[in-house]
């Protein structure tokens, strides 16, 4: 008997999605399977949503800043109920627009949560740990469930929101606690921060930003700091107790800070549980599920993209390695995804933007002797007239024998707009006489990279 579809996707989120509708264009009968909203993590309850908080919260600094270009706004106050409603509804539109491009590029939907049941088989249930109603067969299956954040056991986390919780409240209390110091610890601090509240982020280790060029993470740093968002290093949430509205979040160092909420950004893992992997005898390694270069697991059938994999958790990533995938495997055009250079951003205040290697990472490569390191350090001109904020960094690593620039960061306003571009020639293997011959586009931020000695 011929099986149901040529591919089942399990999970309609940036890589599904992009799979899907790739495969299909190829030829391929295609279904993908999901239980929440279409979209996923980046349209419903990360990238999307996150990022239009921090426009508002910028909103909000624009207006503070207006008596400094002779503009009277009078008091400036935030409605964040009615901003937060306002995210909501644009996020349900992604969602029926998702909807639509699957049905134009002939992905059949099929709603309910899907479990592998066998090599070839996959079992839909209405509920995620529900019994199976329905029964699909598939010649391929690729599993691209994302993740999700991780929970920490500590008394009282029940009390505690996790991000994905941030963009289902009906507002904010004024005081908010954050534990953790990636990405999304330092942009929820930013953005509560520039919406009014008083904000107070805990990190367990003795730095932010972990991963990112250190000169680069501290800048980020005396920006929140000169913003009045309060860090303390070396410490962790030992116990949070009270009621929703009125907490207490005991520290390790024997601090007690009270607070309206807790936000708990300290990391996320694969979603696997309830996917039925041992059924199909796919293999795990470290909480994730290993694959090749072509997404494929230790079953030759069975692939795997985006955030279950654990590699680079970032949505250009998934939606790559989806495409990639379809290509290879349906439209004759074997490809690869290369992790080696990707830019990334943290939307913080103010905004890192990196790509490359950092300064420690290119030590480690060439040796400190082997590189050399330029810098500009400068308040940009849109705060000259307000006479405060954070100055920008520019930083570009060139590696001395070859004369090519392997890493470029920035921090400051625009940073990932700027970034995203020098993505391009970094990935051309341009070199510093590159940069040095470019002219200048004045007066601009981004000049700096073209005018460094």
């Amino acid at each position: 008997m011929d099986p149901d579809f040529d591919l089942v996707v399990l999970g309609a989120g940036s890589g599904g999605l992009a799979a899907a509708k790739r495969a299909a264009r190829h030829g391929a009968k295609v279904a993908i399977v999901e239980g929440d909203r279409v979209g996923g993590t980046c349209v419903i309850r990360g990238c999307v949503p996150k990022k239009l908080l921090v426009y508002g919260a910028r909103a909000r600094h624009h207006l503070r800043d207006a008596p400094s270009y002779g503009i009277s706004v009078g008091s400036v106050d935030s409605d964040i109920s009615d901003l937060l409603q306002r995210v909501r509804a644009e996020v349900n539109r992604l969602n029926t627009l998702h909807i639509n491009f699957l049905e134009k590029a002939g992905v059949e939907l099929i709603r309910g949560w899907g479990r592998l049941t066998g090599p070839n088989s996959i079992g839909i249930a209405s509920e995620r740990d529900g019994p199976v109603e329905r029964q699909l067969t598939a010649t391929r299956v690729l599993i691209a469930v994302g993740g999700r954040p991780a929970r920490p056991a500590l008394p009282g986390i029940d009390h505690a929101w996790i991000s994905d919780d941030m963009f289902e409240l009906k507002t904010y209390p004024k005081s908010v606690v954050v534990a953790g110091a990636g990405f999304i610890a330092c942009e929820f601090a930013c953005i509560l921060r520039g919406l009014g509240l008083s904000v107070t982020v805990v990190v367990r280790g003795e730095r932010l930003l972990r991963g990112f060029d250190q000169e680069l993470a501290d800048a980020v740093l005396e920006g929140m700091r000169d913003s009045g968002i309060h860090v303390q290093f070396g410490v962790t949430i030992q116990s949070i107790q009270g009621e929703p509205g009125d907490l207490r979040v005991d520290l390790s160092d024997g601090l007690t800070i009270p607070c309206g909420g807790v936000l708990m950004a300290t990391g996320r893992r694969p979603w696997l549980e309830g996917l039925g992997l041992e059924c199909a005898g796919v293999r795990l390694e470290d909480g994730r599920i290993p694959v090749d270069p072509d997404q494929c697991t230790n079953v030759p059938h069975i692939y795997a993209v985006g955030d279950v994999t654990d590699r680079v958790n970032l949505t250009p990533v998934a939606i790559d390695e989806g495409r990639a995938f379809a290509d290879t495997v349906y439209g004759g055009r074997p490809r690869r995804v290369n992790h080696d250079l990707v830019a990334m951003a943290v939307f913080s205040d103010p905004e890192l933007a990196s790509v490359g290697l950092s300064e420690e990472q290119a030590c480690e490569r060439f040796g400190r002797d082997g590189i050399t390191v330029h810098r500009a350090r400068f308040r940009s001109m849109e705060r000259s007239l307000p006479a405060d904020g954070s100055r920008c960094l520019l930083k570009l690593i060139v590696d001395q024998s070859s004369d090519r620039v392997v890493g470029c960061h920035m921090v400051g306003e625009h940073a990932a707009e700027i970034i995203q571009m020098a993505a391009i020639p970094l990935g051309m293997g341009a070199t510093k006489a590159d940069f040095d011959r470019t002219m200048a586009l004045h007066p601009s931020v981004s000049e700096e990279f073209v005018t460094m000695g």
